[in-house]
């Protein structure tokens, strides 16, 4: 981060704004927002600040710049129109510890102003570091058309409760996850329409119901990270991402989807890569009922989706022998994702009439794969983890009768901006694949659909 994010309580603060025009003037308006007491400093004024100072009985000092206008000052804007007067009042201010921002002039801010959308008590402010103030401005335009004004509303009611809650749940844990579920549910719709009674009688009832111990109970949330784009995780996934007080992720999850869940959470890394497993998999069952049996809600974080070559019903297995709780949220499964991102129609009446998906990681000592069944040249086959067997898997299915120049896709870190995509046959796959230098996460994609990449491609 070039600038660390805090919001400022100005109310009764002297701050000071030093430049007479509408640059000024725009600062002056915004520190009186925060109820600070504002003077001006400035030789002349324009019109419109002029009418501004009169009507708000802002203290104007008609005379230029000098570092006793600096006298008490907690905050101060450099406004005019002269560089050499900004610089001397950020060197001034930088001498004496008082935060200063040069309008558009990054290289001498202490603090920038970011592009504000204000539904008060609710604030949320936008910056591009005082790179490119306008693009702030534009996502400033999509925030506001995105968040109610009903915000501010349910804000207002909420904090009527707060001293309330305080005092009924006495530590931090059961309070964060009472309001969680409160905001969460009918209270949110009620106080968002308008029905401020209504919303206080909910959040009432809520709170004479509200139990320390049962809300500090222990779950585990089996959540589905997707493959890997964080656009692609569901509504649901990211609500209970930022309830976790721990997090047990994969080596398929991204960092940027990591980023998504609460800062102060634990995280614990439970990656599986061939022959390296960070957690053996029975002791990591074991783990989520430890974490939960502690009163940790626990973020199960796998790529893809946990039902599909996840192991997600071996972890659940425990919890459910162990009496946990659990939730379990569906992601994008890798085939899915890989396929739409690379423009690979699973399914296609001209191509395919049917998909089948595999996985190439076994369980040491289980049979192979059945390949005469997967040998239909209708259908689709869809091979998981299969990067290291895929010579094998490509042999195999060339003597069980499929066709060598069967058109094969290998998909590189799907839906990521790193995505490849590099097509060959079941006849050249081991080729392509040492060629290419391709290492997992890939997926293989096996099939006459694989003809349509070169016309539906659209990523990559």
């Amino acid at each position: 981060m070039d600038f660390f994010p805090i919001f400022l309580k100005l109310n009764d603060q002297t701050c000071l704004v030093v430049g007479g025009g509408d640059v000024g003037l725009r600062k002056a308006r915004l520190l009186r927002a925060a109820g600070a007491h504002v003077t001006v400093v400035s030789p002349e004024l324009s019109p419109a600040m002029a009418a501004y100072v009169a009507a708000e009985g802002l203290h104007h000092r008609a005379e230029p710049y000098s570092p006793r206008c600096l006298d008490g000052m907690r905050l101060v804007y450099a406004a005019t129109d002269d560089e050499a007067v900004n610089q001397a009042v950020y060197r001034d201010c930088e001498a004496r510890g008082i935060l200063i921002n040069a309008v558009d002039q990054p290289e001498i801010c202490r603090f920038i102003t970011p592009s504000i959308v204000d539904r008060s008590p609710v604030i949320i402010a936008a910056s591009t570091g005082g790179a490119v103030p306008v693009l702030a401005r534009h996502l400033r335009a999509r925030l506001e058309t995105l968040i109610p004004a009903g915000y501010g509303d349910m804000a207002r009611i909420a904090g009527e409760f707060r001293l309330a809650v305080k005092a009924a749940l006495p530590d931090t844990t059961s309070r964060r996850l009472f309001w969680e579920e409160l905001l969460s549910g009918p209270f949110a719709e009620r106080a968002m329409n308008g029905q401020a009674d209504a919303a206080r009688a909910l959040a009432q009832q809520a709170l004479d119901a509200a139990d320390a111990a049962t809300l500090t109970k222990g779950e585990v949330f089996l959540v589905g990270a997707g493959p890997g784009d964080p656009d692609l995780l569901t509504f649901r996934a990211l609500r209970l991402m930022q309830m976790a007080d721990v997090v047990l992720y994969d080596n398929l999850v991204s960092d940027a989807i990591l980023d998504l869940t609460r800062r102060d959470a634990d995280r614990i890394y439970v990656g599986k890569k061939r022959a390296d497993h960070a957690v053996p998999q029975d002791d990591l069952n074991l783990l989520l009922v430890k974490l939960a049996q502690e009163g940790k809600k626990v973020l199960r974080l796998k790529g893809g989706d946990p039902f599909i070559f996840g192991r997600g019903g071996e972890e659940l297995e425990t919890l459910a022998e162990y009496g946990i709780p659990f939730q379990v949220v569906p992601g994008i499964t890798s085939a899915a994702g890989a396929s739409c991102y690379a423009g690979i129609p699973l399914t296609h009446r001209d191509y395919a009439q049917g998909v089948t998906f595999v996985t190439g990681h076994r369980r040491e000592g289980e049979q192979t794969l059945d390949w005469t069944k997967l040998t239909n040249p209708c259908e689709t086959l869809v091979v998981y983890m299969g990067i290291t067997q895929a010579p094998s898997i490509a042999a195999e299915l060339v003597a069980n009768g499929r066709r060598a120049d069967t058109p094969v896709a290998i998909i590189e870190k799907a839906t990521t901006p790193q995505q490849k995509v590099h097509v060959g046959t079941l006849g050249t796959l081991g080729e392509v694949i040492a060629t290419a230098g391709i290492k997992p996460p890939a997926l293989l994609i096996i099939g006459d659909v694989v003809k349509l990449h070169g016309k539906l491609a659209w990523r990559g």
